[in-house]
Order: structure tokens, then sequence, then C-alpha cells
């Protein structure tokens, strides 16, 4: 005789599935920290930190995906937006603190495994919320939304073309055109 389990819907299992961990394949998948270095083999590209401990800065791309997600958008380019941090942590031990504290606050909220350890994105920004007023999380928040946007790679991914003026401006390029209406 043989059982089967269905679970139910409203029933949420802890950690990732075979099936969720396939899905998530293309974003963030795997993170191999080495020395001073983050390495994604999967995706080929690499992170070196100077200021930040490498488990630092890897839960601080987590931390960037989480704040502003983009399934699209591969890793690399929120290890970018935050490796201004692991910059001026170089320069200054107050930021440096800043963001070595703040992360380690998010890891022992999140228990056993840390913050990268949670399975489910609901519980990783259920513990953003929690510190959403706090200077470290303004300090990310406010770093990243030019620090992300501003990388000309990632605009094609949104369907950005750029600024307008060397292609002849707005006007003169679909400025009336409302085909949807």
């Amino acid at each position: 005789m043989v059982t089967i389990y269905e679970r139910k819907p409203h029933e949420r299992q802890l950690g990732l599935s075979r099936r969720e961990l396939l899905k998530r394949g293309g974003a963030g998948a795997l993170l191999i920290i080495s020395g001073t270095a983050i390495i994604s083999p999967e995706h080929a590209w690499g992170l070196e930190t100077s200021a930040l401990k490498p488990e630092t800065m890897a839960t601080l791309i987590q931390v960037a995906r989480d704040i502003y997600p983009h399934d699209q958008v591969p890793d690399k380019y929120y290890a970018i937006a935050v490796k201004g941090h692991d910059e001026t942590a170089a320069k200054d031990p107050a930021h440096k603190e800043l963001i070595e504290k703040g992360i380690a606050d998010l890891d022992k909220k999140a228990g056993k495994g840390g913050y990268r350890g949670l399975g489910w994105e609901e519980q990783r920004v259920a513990l953003l919320k929690e510190v959403e007023k706090t200077p470290f999380f303004q300090a990310v928040r406010g770093g990243l939304v030019v620090s992300l946007y501003n990388q000309k790679e990632v605009w094609p991914i949104f369907g950005y073309e750029g600024e307008s003026f060397s292609k002849g401006g707005y006007i003169a390029r679909g400025f009336d055109d409302i085909e949807w209406l």
C-alpha cells in the first residue's frame, strides 16, 4: 500500500523544495565565499572585498535583491551596486561598523543559518521591515536607488534606452505615439 501525502495550498514548507531550487536556478543560485572574494561559478563573475567580510557582502547582495527584487536582473549587478559599501567602509570605520553590525543583526534575527539561510523571500522581507527605520537599512536602500539603477548594463533589462538627446529627443522619437489608447 502506498500512501500519498498531499500538502494543502495554505501549508508552507520551510526551506527549499527541489522544485523551488530548480526554479530559482538563474537568480542567486550559488555564491562561493573564498578568502576575501565572493564568486559565482555558474554565472562567471566575482567580487573581491577589501574592508567588509565576504560573508557580509554576500548577505548584502541578498538584502539588495530583497529590497529591490527583479528576478530578471542577475546577481552580478546587485554585487556591483553594493560594492560601494565596501569601498566606503575602507575609508570610513563608522560606515564599516554600520554595515557589519547591521548584517550581524539581521543574521541574529534570522536565527540558525542567518539571513541568507532563510528559504522564503517573505521571511527575509519581514526581517527587513523590522529594521527599515534603522540607519543601516536607510544607508543600504538609499545607496541602491542610485547604484543599481544607474548601471547602463541594467537599462536594457528594464526596456530603458537611456537618455534621448543623442538620439533626437523624445518628441522626434515617439512622444505622441499612443497606440495603446
